[in-house]
């Protein structure tokens, strides 16, 4: 169970008088801190995905000269940024 964070009033308020750049920056800045920093460990997982849709994923891969695995992985990274 994640602990539950606690924030002031004060600090509330200044968030919300934050600029749409602020926010940005912020942002910039904490992507930049946390996944830019360090390469992070990774998760063994399991996932089904129709066999037709692997194989030409893994030769459109294959063609780019790019390992599937990793390309799952970028596309995932992309994705969330």
């Amino acid at each position: 169970m994640k602990t539950v964070q606690y924030l002031s009033k004060e600090y509330l308020e200044r968030c919300a008088s934050m600029t749409s750049e602020q926010i940005i920056q912020f942002l910039e800045d904490f992507r930049a801190l946390h996944y830019n920093a360090k390469p992070r460990k990774s998760r063994l997982i399991s996932i089904k995905i129709p066999e037709n849709l692997l194989n030409t994923f893994k030769a459109k891969a294959k063609i780019h000269g790019i390992n599937y695995q990793t390309q799952i992985k970028k596309l995932m990274e992309d994705w969330v940024k």
